[in-house]
């Protein structure tokens, strides 16, 4: 299994959290950088991965509601069998 750890301070804004997602979840070149590409994508993924955030104040500080989206998208399209798993450090 692989461990990807996603820092919320990272995500400042929602293009930067797409740019930053998409190098660090190694998305396909065709990802459009959007909440429910990001969801197909996650659905999608071939290997056998968890998704740590960490920093996920910080997120919400900088990005607000959108924040919540993502860790919506991320909930969702984690919750599904044979699927990468997701979960939050909360410090």
């Amino acid at each position: 299994m692989e461990f990807i750890i996603i820092d919320g301070r990272r995500m400042t804004t929602p293009e930067a959290a797409h740019a930053y997602l998409a190098k660090t979840l190694r998305l396909p070149d065709y990802y459009g950088r959007n909440l429910d590409a990001l969801h197909d994508c996650l659905t999608d993924l071939s290997r056998d991965v968890w998704i740590v955030l960490i920093n996920g104040d910080l997120m919400d500080a900088a990005l607000g509601d959108y924040a919540e989206k993502l860790r919506l998208v991320f909930t969702e399209a984690t919750n599904l069998p044979y699927s990468a798993r997701f979960t939050e450090h909360l410090s």
